[in-house]
Order: C-alpha cells, then sequence, then structure tokens
C-alpha cells in the first residue's frame, strides 16, 4: 500500500455509525425478503409439541432461519413452542427448562455457546426428552441429532477460493467467530491447517471477533494501516459483509473482480446480499449454510425422536452423509455448496453460480 493511502483511511466511528448492519433487530427483519409463509391449515398440527428455541436475531441468516421455522412446523404437521434466547447461553437453558415444563416432546436448540449448553442437555435427558442441536454441535452431553454443514470444509474452501485466486502469494485478513463455538473454531482451525499446508506463503492476519462487526471493522483498520490487504476471509457474511463493504467503499479500496486491485473477499453464510455482492463482483465467493434446510431436518429429526424412530450413520436420502464425531452423537451433514460468479472449479473444489435457482439465498 502506498504510504499516502493509510491516511486517507476514514475513522472506524464514523463507519460503523454510517452502517445500518447488525444489532438492531427490527433493521435486519426489514431489509430482509422472508420466505413465504405457510398457508393457513384447516386443522390443528397432529403431530407431538416441539419446542424450538431460536438463538438470536441480530444476522441476515438467522433473521431467514427464524422465517422458516414456522413454514417447516407446518410442513411436519407440528405445534411449536418457540422461545428466543438473544444469545444469551443463560436464556436459552432457562428457555428449555420452560419448555420441559410445558409438555414439549421434543427440544431443538442452537446454542452459540457450545462450552454452555450441558445444563439444559441434562435437565432434558431428566426428563427423557431428546434434544436436536442445529447449526452447532455441543461439546458435551447427551443430543439425539446434530444438524449442521461440515463447518471444517467452510474454512478449507474459502482457504482453497483464496489460495487459487491469489497464486498462493499476498496477505489475507481473516475475521474469526466466537472460538468458544464450534463453529468459530471449526472454520478457524481448519482454515489455518490448509493455509499452512497449501498456500505457506500467504500471510494470515488472525482477528477474533466473536461474531461482531466492530472488532473484525477495526481489525481490518489497523491490518491495513501496516500494508496492503490481499484477501479477507469472513466466517459470516450477515455480521460482516454490510459493514466491511462500506468500510472498503468509504475508502476507495472496494474494486470489482478482475480490477489488479480488487481484493479478493470469501465469505459464509449464502443470504441474498452475498449473492448478490457475488453477481456485482464485489466479493468472489460464499459457502451456501442452508437456512431452509436446517429448519427442515432440525424439525424432522425432533419429530422423529418424539416418535421413537433412530437412525445411524451413514448416506441419506437428502444427498447429505450422518457421522459419529464422538461417541454416542450422530451429525447429520446438511449439503452446503461453494457459490462463485462464474460456478468455476478451484484446485479440486466445485462450486455452483450464484444466479442458480436452487440456493435458498435466490428464493
Amino acid at each position: 500500500m502506498k504510504p499516502d493511502r493509510l491516511f486517507r483511511i476514514l475513522p472506524l466511528a464514523l463507519l460503523l455509525a454510517a452502517c445500518s448492519g447488525g444489532g438492531n433487530e427490527s433493521q435486519v427483519q426489514q431489509k430482509n425478503d422472508a420466505p413465504p409463509q405457510a398457508a393457513a391449515s384447516e386443522h390443528a398440527p397432529k403431530g407431538p409439541l416441539i419446542g424450538i428455541d431460536q438463538p438470536r436475531m441480530d444476522t441476515d441468516f438467522w433473521t431467514m432461519y427464524a422465517n422458516y421455522v414456522p413454514v417447516k412446523g407446518a410442513e411436519h404437521d407440528v405445534p411449536l413452542f418457540q422461545t428466543s434466547s438473544n444469545n444469551d447461553a443463560q436464556k436459552m437453558i432457562a428457555n428449555v427448562q420452560q419448555m420441559l415444563q410445558s409438555d414439549v416432546k421434543a427440544v431443538v436448540i442452537a446454542p452459540q455457546d457450545t462450552a454452555a449448553t450441558k445444563t439444559a442437555l441434562d435437565a432434558a435427558k431428566a426428563k427423557n426428552i431428546p434434544v436436536v442441536s442445529v447449526d452447532t454441535r455441543p461439546d458435551a452431553g447427551d443430543v439425539f441429532m446434530v444438524v449442521r454443514a461440515d463447518n471444517r470444509a467452510y474454512g478449507t474452501s474459502a482457504c482453497v477460493v483464496l489460495g487459487e485466486k491469489l497464486k498462493g502469494q499476498g496477505r489475507v485478513v481473516e475475521f474469526q467467530g466466537a472460538l468458544n463455538s464450534i463453529n468459530g473454531r471449526d472454520r478457524s482451525e481448519a482454515f489455518a491447517e490448509c493455509m499452512k499446508t497449501k498456500y505457506p506463503k500467504i500471510e494470515v492476519v488472525e482477528i477474533p471477533t466473536e461474531w461482531k462487526k466492530e472488532p473484525a471493522i477495526a481489525g481490518l483498520q489497523t491490518a491495513l494501516s501496516k500494508g496492503k490487504v490481499n484477501g479477507i476471509y469472513m466466517q459470516a457474511g450477515g455480521v460482516y459483509l454490510e459493514p466491511t463493504l462500506a468500510f472498503l467503499s468509504q475508502n476507495k479500496l472496494l474494486k470489482p473482480a478482475g480490477d489488479p486491485e480488487h481484493i479478493v473477499i470469501v465469505s459464509n453464510d449464502g443470504i441474498k446480499s452475498e449473492l448478490e455482492a457475488i453477481r456485482r463482483g464485489d466479493i468472489d465467493a460464499t459457502v451456501s449454510q442452508p437456512a431452509d434446510d436446517y429448519a427442515h431436518w432440525a424439525l424432522f429429526y425432533a419429530r422423529a425422536a418424539a416418535e421413537g424412530k433412530t437412525f445411524q450413520t451413514g448416506a441419506t436420502d437428502h444427498g447429505s452423509q450422518i457421522v459419529q464425531p464422538r461417541e454416542g452423537l450422530l451429525e447429520d451433514q446438511i449439503v452446503a455448496p461453494v457459490v462463485t460468479a462464474d460456478g468455476a472449479t478451484y484446485g479440486d473444489l466445485k462450486t455452483v453460480k450464484a444466479d442458480n435457482p436452487d440456493l435458498w439465498g435466490n428464493k
């Protein structure tokens, strides 16, 4: 980076004040296109009562997940007892206790602090109520089924796209999610291992963010003050995309793909705004974390558990694999495609085009 460029980086507070993305729940809801709501049923749901906790509403991804929950509940013909924990582990535990007192037959949670979930799981086990964990895998405790994509593959895929596009050279900033979450750990560890093994000449600047935009942008600003940044890996587009693009744009660093000064950006989530950004050339790729399938299969397994059904490892009839990450725990690793503008192959990594109508972010 040229020395005079360093003095033109806009103040962080000014950028964040101008950026509307992030923690305001009503803002997130207004800017998302909700999926079609379930048609009014002519009869009350006949299935078992399912308790489901909404973990947070401060990102586009989780807002869309919340929109899909009643739709999928209607499809599975189950009544829902819904709570919201707002990214608070203690609130989630209290919500599970409330569900257990309300005669639910199964519970669905999406713990954001996977180390703090065992209390809730033990309470459910004491009442013989099965629990399905969606998006994250609790560090300990009994779970009937985990519904999540392979988050290590997220980190590895981001590494490959960045490494191939940068031809194994340059400096990359990584916005790490919360490392007390299995998802943040999996993505960060896999990204680091891949970079070290496949692209050792790329310098990685790790920025811990706790899934918050403010430390991400502050870290990016600091990284830019110390030299040129060639790439960015953001582990959650619903958190980081809008403020990052605003920051780069305001500092005249947002160049389209193909421009020699373009900063290669790879994201995770698959939200509509990411797909639009790929088509514009603002970013290069994302991993489409399937909000619709998460809601669908979480409620599918919750009903199945309540009805006494069992599953085993191996291929499923919906294109995924059920694996056993630890003794007694099953995880359905839902398919999460890598999305690019042209659907090209990077190394041995196949991608799909951003205008693919099957992507939930395009529905």
